[in-house]
């Protein structure tokens, strides 16, 4: 089979706030219309003794548009995605994601030294532009209320329609294994408590990574309660912060991305589901290009800007790829029949939910939007499924074949 590179809701509006004395999310404007809040209270902000509570810490937009601007010049050089020799799997997986982020991220799995984490930090250049409130801390989107932060819904809520909106590239937010859950979730502003007398939430990585990438290294080493966190917003697609007083509910919708080597330890099950797509990375054998690969790196390390401008034509075209993969998304059809084949071959193989025929779905019409058509076929199918259901399978400790194996095995006995 030719190599895939070849061809290349409106819902719960006043979902922002959670007060204390309730579970749900409530918006400021119900609970004021409610009686939740005494009229003194009501507005965004409200003094609670000697402090005045406000929502959010929020930057302004010069300040943003400067922290943007410093950031840029100051990263380290990427490594080309385009210039990455061989990990089809890995990199077709990766792809997949940015062109549907609701097929759910991706799990990496492999030997050390095969270039996991350069690949998924190389897409970095790859992410295309979304459109985001300017000086929102939580990238939130101007026309969906899913994933806007509570204080932009308010002002939508209101009526405001001089929301000042930008367009910003998909952000990559690393997660270090030595985190705490303060800087994952947010905390209380110190700075600002301690010099203006204000109880402000400071959003954590979770806020910065929504409608972005989350990406952890290592993801197999991440401490129990970190784990716990991401696996309560990769669920709701919602983070809650209930700490010093604040009580405050966010948009965490992201696309989560885990590295590691099984020999360093397994992932807990729960979390590993979590992921939607599965690649397992193997060391290239082949001495060619096993030389091609070091001579790459040895000329990026010599000269990065050099080496990326060489393959800046590349990168261009991979990049308008990608958008036009991403606007066609909607137009393309799978069939009736491929989509019962789909659920037969999760159904035979013990699958437990229907997370595995969702996503299988939305891959193989991913792959056949990157690919320039409008209609899944079953090579299509082929390709991705194994990818979405091996990480499903229960394990078998005395099973020899590679549960990509089964999966494509069964496959072809329900498609044949």
């Amino acid at each position: 089979m030719a190599s895939p590179f070849s061809t290349f809701s409106s819902t719960s509006a006043a979902r922002a706030l959670l007060p204390a004395s309730t579970s749900r999310p409530l918006s400021l404007a119900a609970a004021a219309s409610s009686g939740r809040i005494p009229a003194s209270r009501k507005g965004l902000g409200f003094r609670r003794g000697r402090f005045t509570v406000c929502n959010v810490a929020a930057p302004t937009a010069a300040e943003q548009e400067a922290t943007a601007s410093a950031a840029k010049e100051s990263q380290r050089p990427v490594y080309p995605f385009a210039a990455i020799v061989g990990q089809d799997e890995m990199k077709l997986c990766l792809l997949l994601n940015v062109i549907d982020p609701k097929i759910g991220g991706v799990m990496i799995m492999g030997d050390r030294g095969t270039g996991k984490s350069t690949t998924v930090r190389s897409l970095v250049d790859l992410l295309p532009d979304i459109r985001v409130v300017v000086g929102d801390p939580f990238n939130s989107d101007p026309d969906d209320p899913e994933v806007m932060g509570p204080e932009v819904r308010e002002r939508v809520l209101q009526g405001d329609a001089s929301l000042p909106v930008t367009t910003a590239k998909i952000t990559m937010v690393d997660l270090p294994l030595g985190a705490t859950e303060d800087r994952v979730c947010g905390t209380i502003d110190i700075e600002k408590a301690l010099t203006e007398g204000v109880k402000a939430f400071e959003p954590g990585l979770l806020a910065k990574a929504n409608r972005g990438i989350l990406y952890v290294d290592e993801v197999n080493l991440l401490d129990d309660h970190l784990v716990d966190v991401l696996l309560d917003s990769a669920a709701s697609g919602w983070n809650t912060v209930e700490r010093e007083g604040i009580s405050i509910s966010h948009p965490a919708r992201f696309i989560l991305i885990g590295s590691g080597n099984p020999e360093e330890g397994e992932l807990r099950p729960q979390l590993l589901d979590r992921f939607g797509m599965h690649a397992q990375v193997g060391t290239v054998r082949d001495a060619e290009l096993r030389v091609k690969i070091v001579e790459e790196r040895a000329r990026f390390d010599r000269d990065p800007k050099a080496f990326r401008d060489s393959y800046k034509e590349e990168q261009e075209k991979l990049q308008d790829q990608i958008s036009s993969a991403r606007s066609n998304l909607g137009a393309v059809q799978i069939d009736h029949d491929l989509r019962v084949k789909i659920s037969k071959v999760c159904s035979e193989l013990n699958v437990d939910g229907l997370r595995g025929d969702i996503v299988t779905n939305r891959a193989a019409k991913a792959l056949a939007s990157l690919k320039g058509r409008d209609k899944v076929t079953v090579e299509d199918i082929a390709t991705v499924i194994p990818n979405c259901l091996r990480h499903r399978l229960r394990k078998d400790p005395l099973e020899s074949i590679d549960s990509g194996l089964l999966v494509i095995e069964k496959f072809y006995e329900i498609f044949s």
